[in-house]
């Protein structure tokens, strides 16, 4: 029975955010052991989190009874000293994704935004920015890759007197494509004042010399900028939920207003200063995954199977049908993600995940692909 409610009609074709299935629901569904099922699917940290961080949330247990330190004060801190900034200049929220809804609140809306603002994204963006463009009623303009990356000449030229935010996601996900640092510092200056420009920073920890545009909020020389980054990667605390925002003072004090109390629980704050003090953990997964990209570029050129070149902690993969290939891989236990939902359905991508992982992931996609 239709609801009698009047719903907000940017629900009606709004699109669903279909995450990488987890392994309890793939164990129930094909009547698999859960414990003889890998996921590489959603660029998760194969070594978990780290050990830091798991001794840290197992002291803090004992005070979940309470709320937590709803302004983060001393995972703020900690952060703001690494990165060389102030407090002020921070948001977290809950996943990185949070702040990008706090982006389409603070500019999609209200009395100072066009009837129909723009967005404007790049052709294979991350499926959340199409999304909370979606929910604010505003106006989606894509802009066709180049060689699966990002334009961004064309994303400049794309941008209207309409336009209040710009994503770029650098590396890209779902391709793993890194964007010319020349383009990439020409873009970020070309920007118009009045455009936000939201550059999602969710693999750079993957990169060995990555382009730092830090000193550009911290001597506010493009107060119209905003760096996200997040726990849930290379420091292994996706199941946490905790990203954060780098941006302008007066940017972060409009957001802050937006944010919902209490958005990073105890045991994410707790997890996540711990884990920045856990340079091994870090190293060993920038090593591992290294190695996991060159081992499947390797296998997939002996397989004859075209790939794009990766700069993150997953690498997408061209084999025909990717639903069937997903199908056929799961029910050997081996859980990748297809890409028909991103206009790739051909592709599947591979997250990268341990030595012994990988080579059953490889495994299982010779014998889906025969």
């Amino acid at each position: 029975m239709p609801t009698p409610l009047p719903l907000n009609p940017n629900l009606k074709n709004l699109p669903v955010y279909q995450p990488g299935r987890p392994i309890e629901e793939v164990a129930r569904e094909l009547g698999l052991p859960a414990e003889g099922i890998i996921k590489v699917a959603s660029n998760e940290n194969p070594f978990g989190p780290s050990p830091l961080a798991i001794a840290a949330m197992q002291k803090a247990l004992a005070g979940v009874n309470l709320y937590p330190d709803g302004n983060a004060f001393y995972l703020k801190q900690k952060l703001a000293a690494k990165l060389g900034v102030e407090p002020a200049n921070l948001i977290l929220g809950n996943g990185s994704n949070e702040i990008i809804e706090f982006a389409g609140h603070a500019l999609l809306g209200g009395d100072g935004a066009p009837a129909t603002p723009d967005v404007v994204v790049s052709q294979y963006c991350f499926a959340v920015y199409p999304i909370v463009t979606a929910l604010f009623g505003a106006n989606l303009i894509t802009v066709p890759a180049r060689n699966y990356s990002h334009d961004l000449p064309a994303m400049l030229r794309a941008i209207t007197p309409r336009t209040r935010i710009v994503f770029v996601a650098n590396p890209n996900n779902p391709t793993g494509t890194l964007a010319p640092r020349e383009e990439v510092i020409q873009f970020v200056n070309d920007v118009p004042d009045d455009v936000l420009l939201v550059m999602d920073e969710a693999y750079l920890d993957f990169l060995n010399d990555p382009l730092d545009l830090v000193p550009l909020v911290r001597l506010g020389t493009r107060p119209n900028l905003i760096l996200m980054r997040t726990f849930s990667k290379i420091y292994g605390l996706a199941g946490l939920r905790i990203g954060y925002g780098i941006g302008n003072p007066e940017l972060v004090a409009a957001l802050e207003k937006i944010r919902q109390p209490f958005n990073i629980n105890l045991l994410a704050q707790t997890a996540a200063l711990a884990a920045l003090d856990d340079v091994e953990h870090v190293r060993k997964t920038r090593v591992n995954n290294s190695a996991g990209l060159e081992f499947f570029k390797r296998a997939f050129r002996d397989l004859k199977l075209e790939y794009v070149p990766s700069f993150a902690n997953f690498i997408l993969v061209r084999v025909g049908d990717g639903q069937r290939v997903f199908d056929a891989m799961q029910k050997q236990g081996v859980i990748v993600r297809p890409m028909g939902g991103y206009q790739l359905p051909e592709w599947i991508r591979i997250s990268i995940g341990t030595p012994a992982e990988n080579e059953r992931c490889l495994a299982a996609l010779k014998m889906a692909v025969k």
